[in-house]
């Protein structure tokens, strides 16, 4: 148990940072930006004070054999991921930053609060457009043909129930901050989100790499997730059965998301199957297993819609179970997370989702939107055209950070073909202003500088709605980037969320 001892002054813990012997900050620069661990003028923020002032005595040759132990650590456990287009075409190495994201209690209080708002809002809209009489399409909160035209909208989906309402079982909606340290949501995840077994192994290795700044704060622990998600799935299954069986579906070991499959299927302790594995008979779903057909309750499945059942959607695919969609709608399997979630996923519907939390809930939204323009509106899509080269413009359909234009660093060819695009076709777009994403000390060849920062937490629906705290930390390592994904070249940190009271012990090294 960590003992309390007095802390010292905040005014005498930053003098003491800004006269190091060997300050590994001293050259850091705040930038135009909101820092999340100095002020302004360059000040340590007051929960960052006990990580850099171990930080700042880190030499760079320890810094360098802690950053090769926690590569290591990842490639030992098979923790990597693709850059696609990368002419090498090899996986890499999970890179994960050793400068964590603090936020304290009452931040947090603050983001948990509005993500539990947040998704129960957009389960109850899933729930009304596929479960119920549409009401919020009735009443005009979202324009029907907005829904009924959206990539992620299945009609397939209609009248399949799920217990509880929980079509999002599991969350992860992306915030950033702006440049007054506002949370704002910049979109929502809640087909297939992927990224947290990246946040329980950040926090498993840097407990290992960095324990003695670990152990100096109190840190809300993220271990539980596998428990947390398993005790979900298992509310959502509709057989009344002691121990209703869950299992992980994966497309296989090619998919670039497959460690986090089998890692998941560990952490909950079920089986890890693909559309092989499984079989439909009399609208029942069974697991083969050397002894004999297991009837299956609930499939947490990786797979996206339309590969999911080969008899309603894509005749070609061999990722799915036929017949899986029968035994859904008959009430025999529970498939998590809901078919048709992509629906709420699309950017344009993003844009209603404050109207849909008044509509639903009578409340007003708690973490608003980045300000988004609807581009088949003919007057927002003419401002927009003339102010191209200032926002920020995707595609509606689109993830993992594909098709985006940023205006203001965009060539005049590529803006002219983006309004091509959009004139062509605006119900494929929307257009956002730009968001100067709040920037983090990073370490970058051994120094430390600062670079865009985003976070996605994960929310985890069943009978009641729990948010993990922290979330994943995502990091653009190129100089001025605002692409955070790891897809196209972006990295991670761990994510401590503190609890109410950070009396720690002080002392030793990093």
């Amino acid at each position: 148990m960590l003992q309390s001892v007095p802390a010292p002054t905040t005014a005498s813990r930053v003098r003491s940072l800004a006269r190091p012997p060997h300050d590994l900050f001293r050259r850091y620069e705040v930038g135009d930006f909101f820092d999340e661990a100095f002020d302004a003028d360059g000040t340590p923020r007051a929960h960052y004070l006990r990580l850099l002032e171990r930080l700042r005595l880190v030499t760079s040759d320890e810094l360098a054999n802690r950053e090769l132990s926690r590569d290591t650590i990842f490639r030992r456990l098979g923790i990597t991921f693709a850059v696609y287009g990368e002419e090498q075409g090899i996986e890499r190495v999970w890179p994960m930053d050793l400068v964590p994201r603090i936020i304290p209690a009452a931040e947090w209080a603050h983001i948990e609060r509005g993500l539990v708002q947040r998704v129960t809002a957009l389960n109850e809209f899933l729930e009304d457009i596929y479960a119920g009489d549409s009401a919020a399409l009735r009443d005009g909160v979202v324009p029907a043909w907005v829904v009924r035209t959206s990539d992620g909208f299945l009609r397939e989906a209609r009248g399949i129930g799920i217990p509880h309402g929980a079509r999002c079982l599991v969350a992860g909606c992306d915030l950033v901050r702006d440049r007054g340290g506002v949370y704002r949501v910049l979109e929502d995840n809640l087909r297939v989100p992927s990224g947290v077994s990246y946040v329980l192994e950040n926090r498993a290795t840097m407990m290992r790499v960095l324990p003695a700044s670990f152990a100096q704060h109190r840190i809300r622990p993220v271990h539980h997730y596998g428990a947390s998600l398993r005790a979900a799935l298992c509310s959502v299954a509709h057989r009344a059965a002691r121990e209703p069986r869950v299992v992980v579906l994966t497309p296989g070991v090619f998919n670039s998301a497959y460690f986090e499959h089998a890692f998941l299927a560990r952490q909950m302790g079920v089986e890890l199957v693909e559309g092989r594995d499984l079989v439909v008979d009399d609208h029942v779903v069974y697991m083969r297993t050397t002894r004999g057909p297991v009837r299956v309750d609930v499939i947490y499945r990786r797979i996206d819609d339309r590969f999911l059942d080969p008899v309603v959607f894509r005749k070609d695919s061999v990722l799915g179970v036929p017949g899986l969609l029968a035994a859904a709608r008959a009430g025999n399997v529970t498939i998590a997370n809901a078919l048709g979630n992509g629906v709420a996923d699309d950017k344009a519907v993003y844009a209603y989702v404050p109207r849909l939390i008044r509509y639903y809930l009578g409340e007003e939204p708690i973490l608003p939107n980045v300000t988004t323009y609807l581009l088949w509106e003919p007057e927002q899509r003419a401002a927009v055209l003339r102010r191209l080269h200032e926002l920020v413009v995707k595609p509606v359909a689109e993830s993992g950070g594909y098709g985006i234009v940023i205006g203001p660093r965009a060539s005049e060819a590529e803006l002219e073909a983006c309004r091509a695009r959009i004139e062509a076709n605006p119900r494929n777009y929307i257009a956002q202003e730009v968001v100067s994403l709040s920037r983090h000390p990073t370490f970058i060849d051994g120094e430390p500088e600062g670079r865009h920062v985003d976070l996605r937490p994960f929310v985890i629906t069943g009978e009641r709605v729990e948010v993990i705290p922290g979330g994943l930390t995502r990091v653009a390592l190129p100089r001025g980037s605002l692409v955070v994904n790891s897809s196209q070249g972006g990295g991670s940190k761990d994510t401590w969320v503190l609890a109410e009271t950070s009396d720690v012990q002080s002392g030793g090294g990093p």
